[in-house]
């Protein structure tokens, strides 16, 4: 009996001190919870509080010129290009450039075997000298003194010319110097050697391309505008022309606006540049054409966004509200916009408006902002 009774009571004992365990880990389950709710929320607080801090850029609206730019894809062309034959054909003996390379007024660019040239040259000096003789011959006979030709009477002079044949050798002989000096190519301007494809060695063919050469120190772009742009630009007028290669920008002038209207209601246009260096025939680029446009509206383009199909731009009032405007864009270039309030919306924009500018990609109407 006195055993039963002990092991009763010392149950007792562990079942309460098992409910003060349970009760202990409750509580500090409860506590967990609460601080970790009252945690997030305050996080939540946090993330809503730089929400609505609205960070902005802003600009006060003023009429200005606008600077419209007509854009347009246009190519290089050199003004100055021809490609070079030999008007002779035989092996290629000299090399002196290759395609890339800078050449002078003047400068041999290859040279043929002038062997055959030059035999037929020394040919043809005989020959003159012969039929000279002959022809002195037939004036004596007649009568006449060979020293002073200009005591022969002409009609008499050519006859004697043309029947000992010193008149056919006369010719013979620059033929004969016209071919040998062909053998030599030479460059008939400044510029830069491109397509050449023959090897030293080589036969070569009279009057087949051996290489085009271009001076490269200046270029027409040449590009089309539509109908509805032609009275936008001018001869004399600046453009910029920018390659799609490196994106560096060159200053140049239209130069040339052929008058013509071609079947695809387009008119073509060139524009002179010079070369510092970088350009390069058939290069394509693009052809920025401006205007000044004066008393608009001018904003940067990152002023104006895109909401539910409709551009709009966001007002800031001077306690700091972002109000949105509907617009239009009347103009466009690379960096701005012109623009007006839209007139079917009932908005209004003034000079004088100040314009966010920047930070307005995740405005709403009424929202609050900060300036910087």
């Amino acid at each position: 009996m006195e055993n039963i009774k002990r092991q009763t009571e010392k149950n007792k004992i562990n079942h309460k001190q098992m409910k003060y365990i349970t009760l202990a880990l409750c509580a500090g389950i409860l506590y967990s919870c609460g601080t970790k709710t009252s945690g997030t929320s305050t996080e939540a607080e946090k993330r809503q509080y730089t929400e609505q801090q609205n960070p902005v850029e802003v600009m006060v609206l003023q009429k200005s010129a606008f600077r419209k730019e007509l854009v347009n894809n246009g190519k290089l062309v050199a003004l100055r290009k021809s490609e070079l034959q030999f008007r002779v054909g035989e092996q290629l003996e000299t090399l002196n450039l290759r395609n890339g390379e800078a050449v002078k007024t003047g400068q041999v660019i290859a040279e043929l075997t002038p062997f055959t040239y030059r035999q037929q040259l020394a040919n043809a000096q005989i020959q003159m000298k012969r039929t000279l003789l002959e022809m002195q011959n037939l004036l004596i006979g007649q009568g006449y003194n060979t020293l002073d030709t200009t005591a022969i009477p002409p009609h008499i002079y050519e006859m004697a010319a043309v029947k000992s044949g010193y008149a056919e050798a006369v010719q013979g002989l620059k033929t004969a110097q016209f071919n040998m000096e062909s053998t030599r190519l030479v460059a008939p301007f400044a510029g830069k050697l491109a397509n050449i494809t023959q090897k030293q060695y080589d036969r070569v063919n009279a009057g087949a391309t051996f290489c085009t050469l271009i001076d490269d120190s200046e270029f027409e772009a040449e590009f089309r505008i539509v109908e509805s742009e032609a009275n936008d630009i001018r001869l004399g007028s600046e453009v910029q022309l920018i390659p799609f290669s490196d994106q560096t920008v060159y200053k140049g002038r239209i130069s040339e606006i052929n008058p013509v209207i071609d079947a695809n209601g387009l008119i073509l246009a060139k524009a002179l540049v010079k070369n510092p260096g970088g350009l390069m025939d058939g290069m394509n680029v693009k052809v920025l054409v401006e205007k000044e446009i004066p008393g608009q509206l001018v904003v940067p383009k990152s002023a104006v966004l895109l909401r539910d199909n409709q551009e709009v731009l966001f007002k800031c009032t001077r306690d700091t509200v972002a109000f949105w405007t509907y617009i239009q864009t009347t103009g466009e270039n690379t960096s701005s916009y012109s623009v007006i309030a839209h007139p079917d919306k009932g908005a209004t924009l003034e000079p004088g408006d100040t314009i966010i500018i920047s930070g307005n990609l995740n405005l709403a109407h009424e929202s609050k902002v900060s300036v910087k």
